[in-house]
């Protein structure tokens, strides 16, 4: 007969029938008796009693696996039936609380314990305050851009299709150009047919005539013609409806895309940065750090400005550009920003000269040239030669000219 420290002898065991053993049986023996008189006989079992069977040898499982094993490295084998004796005897089950806490703990390991970084929003300091004053400056509406910007360049009853290809030509013939300059082409170049077909079938030579004098005019005549032969044979004669298909156009930009989008398609995508967008989001401190470029502007301000506002802004502060905040010397005695604004009341920047000219920062004056005793005849000799030379005037010749002063 087998034996094991986790058997332990008792006096008497009560069997299934209800009979009591004598107490030289010992619970092994009833144990190993009575499960195959439940498989012979097919009597049913207890679920209560399978289920706590099941749990406990599950936390059994877990627990020698967890633990180390016993002497020589191998598991303890135990007679058939009495692993549970076993888990009763040792084992302590775990509570509903510990088991809850360990699942956290796994799910936390799971996540490798980083924790969600909150970042917060950057706003300009007095932002609101100043949009405010530029909406009262540009309450009136006379600015060049509210009579001759690209919404009111296109002809309103022409069809949908041919109002969506005048919007992008009116906004690619207003790139480094004027808007009195470019409302007049518009308008010459509407009563020649301003339509992808009327564009494709007009020589270069007369579209340039039309369009001049727009800025690179030249230029702007071939991005035409490769824009209506691309909406021709790629779109069915419209414009795309998309940033990235605008953008794949010759000649059209990020900043021509988002305005065509807002206009002609009525969808508000980004925002349209020119040069006076760009210029007054530096001066106001829009901008977290100064920006090179227009469309490092446009990132810079989709951080942080409301997307209800995107539409709103290209056209307040080209207005405020063309009036009030100029590019050189702007009227900040009349702007209502002038005590928050930080580039308030400075100078303009003067444009630079260019390297070699006499007012570069590089170009000495020639009275300033420091040389040797030797060398002073030789500069007196050059600047001799720089000098104008006056010709000689006979006496005659003098005379004449006296007499037709007198």
């Amino acid at each position: 007969m087998m034996t094991s420290p986790y058997f332990v002898q008792s006096s008497s065991v009560v069997t299934r029938s209800g009979h009591q053993n004598g107490a030289g049986r010992t619970a092994t023996a009833s144990l190993r008796s009575r499960l195959p008189d439940r498989r012979r006989s097919g009597a049913p079992v207890c679920s209560v009693e399978v289920k706590v069977e099941e749990q406990e040898a599950t936390i059994s499982e877990q627990r020698t696996s967890s633990a180390p094993s016993s002497a020589g490295g191998l598991p303890e084998l135990l007679p058939q039936g009495t692993e549970h004796l076993k888990t009763e005897t040792n084992a302590t089950p775990l509570s509903p609380h510990s088991r809850r806490r360990r699942q956290l703990k796994v799910e936390y390991d799971e996540d490798g314990g980083v924790s969600p970084v909150k970042t917060e929003r950057w706003d300009p300091p007095d932002w609101k305050k100043q949009l405010g004053y530029i909406r009262e400056m540009r309450s009136s509406r006379d600015a060049p851009v509210d009579n001759m910007g690209a919404e009111k360049c296109y002809d309103t009853e022409a069809p949908a299709q041919v109002r969506r290809f005048q919007v992008l030509v009116s906004l690619m013939l207003s790139s480094q150009t004027k808007d009195q300059v470019t409302a007049a082409a518009m308008q010459k170049l509407r009563a020649h047919g301003c339509t992808v077909e009327n564009i494709l079938t007009t020589d270069d030579e007369t579209l340039g005539k039309i369009i001049y004098p727009v800025g690179f005019w030249r230029t702007k005549v071939k991005y035409l013609k490769l824009t209506a032969a691309m909406l021709q044979n790629e779109f069915g004669g419209d414009i795309p409806d998309s940033v990235e298909g605008l953008v794949r156009l010759p000649g059209v930009g990020p900043k021509m895309a988002h305005l065509a989008m807002d206009i002609a398609w009525d969808q508000v995508s980004g925002i349209g940065v020119d040069t006076h967008v760009h210029r007054i989001s530096n001066r106001l401190g829009w901008l977290k750090k100064p920006t090179k470029n227009p469309e490092e502007t446009r990132k810079a301000l989709e951080e942080w400005l409301p997307r209800e506002l995107w539409s709103e802004i290209n056209w307040l502060l080209v207005g405020f550009g063309q009036q009030v905040c100029l590019p050189i010397n702007p009227l900040c005695s009349v702007c209502l920003n002038q005590h928050s604004c930080p580039s308030a009341h400075k100078s303009s920047p003067t444009k630079r000269p260019k390297a070699g000219s006499p007012r570069s920062p590089g170009a000495a004056s020639p009275l300033k040239i420091k040389t040797e005793p030797k060398q002073e005849s030789v500069v007196q000799d050059e600047r001799k030669k720089e000098e104008p030379q006056h010709t000689l005037v006979s006496p005659a010749t003098q005379r004449r000219r006296l007499k037709s002063k007198v």
